[in-house]
C-alpha cells in the first residue's frame, strides 16, 4: 500500500499534469482564431465573427468545471477517490483526443462538445484535493493543500510556455499531446494512489447521489453559509484580478504579450513559493480564520491601489499578492474541510470549486462592462469585492469562533 507521503506526491504530480494539460492549448487559440485562415470551417461557422467564436470556446472552461464538480467530488465520496479519479481522467483524455478529431475535420460544434466534456471532467480537481486532505493526520491539511495548490500554480506556469513552443506542431498535435499527458496522469493514480475507501458503503444510488447527495445540497447547510459568501465574493474579486489585469497592462503600460507573460511567470512563481514556504509557517502561529482575513484585506488594499501605480507599484503587487493568495488558497480549504470533512472531504472541496468557477464566469461578465470604462476599474471593482469579504468574514468570525468551541 501506498505511504502517505508518496500518495501525497502522486497527487501533487497529477494536479501539475492534468493543469498543464488543461493550460497546454491556450495559448494556439487565440492566434488560432484572431488571425485566422479564413478557408479554415471551423472559425468561420455560420459566418460568426471568430472573436465570438474563440469567446465562446474560453466560456466553455469554468462552465464545465461548474457543472462537473458538485457531482465529481460526491461521487468520489461515494465510489472512492481513485475510480472516480481514474474514469474522469480517462474521460478527459478522450475529451482531447475528440478536440484534435474537431480539428482535423473543421468542425466547430464537435469541438465546442468536445471542450465542454474535457472541462466537465476536469472537476476531478475536487477529488485530487480530497485526496490530499484524506492524509491527515498524517500530513497536516494546511501543508498538504499548500503543496497540491504549489502544483497547481506550476501547470498554470508550464502549460502555456509549453503550448508556446510546441505551437509549431499544430493544433490537432497539441490537443493529442494533452490528451497523452492526461493519460500520464491516470496512470500516475493507478500505480501510486490507493485513498482510503469510499466512506458510504451502505448507499451506493447513482441517482440518488447525483440529485440529493451532491455539493449543491451543501448550501442548506447554516453553518456553512457565511463562509461560502465570504469565498464566493473573495472568488469573485480574484476572478476579477485574473481576468483583467492582462487588460490594464497593455492600456497602462503598452505592454506586448511576452511582457504579460513574464508578469504571470512573476505573479505565479510568488504563488508556489509562498505556497511551499511561507503558508506551512505561517499557520501555526495565528488561528486560521484570522491568517484568512488578514491575507484578504491586505489584497484588498493592493487591488484597490493598483490602477493608480507605477511599473514599480506593480511589480511589488504582483510578488506580494502571490504570496497573500497562496496564504488563503492554503488555509481556507483546509480549514473547511477540518470543521465540515464529515459530511465528505469530496463535496466540501467540490463547493469551494463550484464557488470558484462560478465566480469566474461571474467575474468575466461583470468586469467586461466594468472594462469599458477603462481596465482600471475592473481591477479597483475586485479590490471592493475582496474587501467586502474580508470585512464580512471579519463581522462573522468571532460567532463561527464561538460556533465551533460549542460544538467540540
Amino acid at each position: 500500500m501506498s505511504s502517505p507521503r508518496s500518495t501525497l506526491y502522486a497527487v501533487m504530480l497529477v494536479t501539475a499534469l492534468g493543469t498543464a494539460g488543461i493550460a497546454l492549448p491556450y495559448p494556439l487559440l487565440t492566434p488560432f482564431f484572431l488571425e485566422p485562415d479564413h478557408s479554415n470551417q471551423l472559425i468561420t461557422f455560420m459566418e460568426l465573427p471568430p472573436k465570438l467564436l474563440l469567446g465562446f470556446l474560453l466560456a466553455l472552461y469554468p462552465l464545465g468545471i461548474l457543472f462537473g464538480s458538485p457531482f465529481i467530488g460526491a461521487m468520489s465520496d461515494l465510489y472512492g477517490r481513485k475510480p472516480v479519479l481514474m474514469l474522469t481522467l480517462l474521460m478527459a483524455a478522450g475529451g482531447y483526443g475528440l478536440t484534435a478529431l474537431a480539428v482535423s475535420l473543421e468542425n466547430y460544434p464537435l469541438f465546442a462538445l468536445a471542450r465542454f466534456l474535457t472541462d466537465l471532467c476536469e472537476g476531478n480537481i475536487a477529488v485530487s484535493r480530497a485526496i490530499a486532505l484524506d492524509l491527515h493526520p498524517k500530513i497536516e491539511r494546511t501543508r498538504a493543500m499548500s503543496l497540491v495548490y504549489a502544483m497547481t500554480y506550476t501547470g498554470w506556469l508550464i502549460g502555456p510556455l509549453a503550448g508556446g513552443y510546441l505551437a509549431f506542431l499544430g493544433v490537432e498535435m497539441v490537443f493529442l499531446i494533452a490528451g497523452i499527458m492526461t493519460l500520464l496522469a491516470m496512470g500516475m493514480v493507478a500505480w501510486a494512489i490507493a485513498p482510503p475507501e469510499a466512506a458510504n458503503k451502505e448507499n451506493r444510488d447513482f441517482w440518488r447521489a447525483l440529485r440529493k447527495d451532491n455539493s449543491l445540497a451543501l448550501l442548506k447547510v447554516k453553518a456553512l453559509q457565511p463562509l461560502l459568501l465570504f469565498h464566493l465574493l473573495f472568488t469573485l474579486g480574484l476572478n476579477t484580478f485574473y481576468e483583467f489585469y492582462p487588460f490594464w497592462l497593455v492600456e497602462r503600460f503598452g505592454f506586448v504579450s511576452a511582457e504579460i507573460g513574464w508578469s504571470t511567470v512573476l505573479l505565479t512563481l510568488a504563488m508556489i513559493g509562498g505556497s511551499v514556504y511561507v503558508v506551512p509557517r505561517l499557520v501555526n502561529r495565528a488561528e486560521e480564520l484570522k491568517l484568512v482575513n488578514i491575507g484578504a484585506a491586505i489584497l484588498a488594499l493592493m487591488l484597490l491601489a493598483l490602477p493608480w501605480g507605477n511599473m514599480a507599484v506593480m511589480l511589488g503587487v504582483f510578488l506580494a499578492s502571490g504570496f497573500v493568495v497562496s496564504l488563503t488558497n492554503g488555509v481556507f480549504p483546509a480549514y473547511m474541510a477540518a470543521r465540515f470533512g464529515d459530511m465528505g472531504q469530496g463535496r466540501v472541496m467540490g463547493l469551494l470549486t463550484t464557488n470558484f468557477c462560478l465566480g469566474n464566469v461571474v467575474a468575466a461578465i461583470l468586469g467586461s462592462f466594468i472594462a469599458l470604462l477603462g481596465s482600471g476599474w475592473s481591477i479597483f471593482f475586485g479590490g471592493l469585492l475582496i474587501a467586502t469579504a474580508s470585512f464580512w468574514l471579519y463581522r462573522v468570525r468571532q460567532g463561527i469562533n464561538k460556533n465551533l468551541q460549542t460544538d467540540g
